[in-house]
């Protein structure tokens, strides 16, 4: 497997620009996943990587050899595509071979790397039959070797779980992540499912209108979102948003907003000190809210839209100010349309943005 640099990357459709100077650096084994919603440019940026598309200006590298000018077939990259590209007349065991017998290679040794692709992703029962007799996450694996008998120095993949049901979804990324796992291997995965990239990446590129927005772990992009798009884009249910104006008040800073209040702790409020205007964004996850029926310290009210039970949480929809938060509450809790509550901030899990600049604005 290989690593692969990203360097400062522009796809340009005459005046229209897909990918805006784009930089990241794929680790010798690490799994990545772009995401983003249609149109940011992450099929784009992958096309880009496997020479379907020519780079406009920057500069690709795999395994430290530059790849702008090489013709796809010559980059040492497979992939794999969001409608599987199997051959309808051939059987299983003829699509895996496929690749390799276009590429003139001796048929024991073909044989002998359909054999070991099949035991890998448990389809050897499968080679004799073809696609049409093939469920959907059978299609997928068998798609799936066909990339691995070529033995690629990256896998790209494209949206591959997309035409799956749910249930199957969730069995193929836990498949797909212990397929990374047992090969080490190089891959990019392409999918405008954030839940998927949390699940199976080590690392995520938030995309949006052709810029990178940020690049980091699952984890940090969760905990440490870099600006408000990526804030509203990462975790399900999307991260609460609520415009607030900050004001200082003795040495304190109050957030205020259409028929509320609330005090800043002193993390956040130098925050929004920091802050290039007086104008801030407060941004909270559903699970560092909480609901009370009564007014208590550092609550804000809210009024109830609608509930949403899901079995072992509920989501309860509140309208502050014209805003709708989403909290998650225990399904004991009753709670009823247009019911008054009060709704408390963990500070700790605050974050604050610069509603000028947009970006999060970090402690300290």
């Amino acid at each position: 497997m290989a690593q692969v640099d990203f360097r400062n990357v522009v796809k340009n459709y005459g005046a229209f620009k897909a990918v805006k100077d784009v930089s990241f650096e794929v680790g010798d084994g690490e799994f990545v996943a772009l995401v983003g919603p249609s149109g940011c440019g992450k099929t784009t940026t992958l096309n880009l990587i496997a020479g379907l598309l020519d780079i406009t200006s920057g500069e690709i590298n795999v395994g430290g050899r530059r790849i702008n000018d090489l013709d796809p077939k010559d980059r040492d990259i497979a992939m794999v595509f969001q409608n599987y590209a199997l051959y309808p007349n051939k059987t299983v065991k003829q699509n895996l071979g496929f690749p390799l017998k276009m590429r003139k290679v001796p048929k024991p040794e073909i044989e002998k790397k359909v054999s070991e692709a099949a035991k890998l992703l448990d389809i050897t029962h499968l080679l004799d039959r073809r696609p049409r007799e093939l469920s959907g996450g059978q299609q997928q694996r068998v798609a799936l070797g066909r990339a691995l008998v070529r033995d690629p120095q990256v896998f790209l993949m494209d949206e591959p779980l997309s035409n799956l049901d749910a249930k199957l979804r969730v069995q193929m990324r836990a498949e797909l992540k212990r397929f990374h796992q047992d090969l080490n291997a190089t891959i990019i995965y392409v999918t405008h499912d954030q839940l998927e990239a949390m699940t199976m990446a080590d690392k995520m590129a938030v995309m949006s209108g052709g810029s990178l927005q940020q690049y980091d772990s699952p984890e940090r992009v969760f905990e440490e979102p870099a600006n408000l798009f990526v804030a509203g884009f990462v975790g399900s249910p999307a991260m609460n948003l609520l415009p607030a104006l900050a004001t200082e008040r003795d040495g304190r800073v109050v957030a205020t907003g259409d028929g509320w209040e609330l005090e800043l702790a002193p993390r956040n409020a130098a925050c929004a000190r920091a802050s290039s205007t007086d104008k801030i964004i407060l941004g909270a996850r559903h699970s560092s809210l909480s609901l009370h029926d009564g007014e208590k310290p550092g609550s804000i009210p809210a009024r109830i839209y609608t509930v949403e039970p899901t079995g072992d949480l509920t989501y309860a929809h509140a309208n502050i100010g014209g805003k709708t938060f989403v909290i998650s509450t225990d399904p004991q809790h009753r709670l009823n349309a247009d019911q008054q509550v009060w709704i408390g901030f963990d500070q700790e899990r605050l974050h604050v943005f610069d509603a000028e600049t947009e970006q999060r604005i970090p402690p300290g």
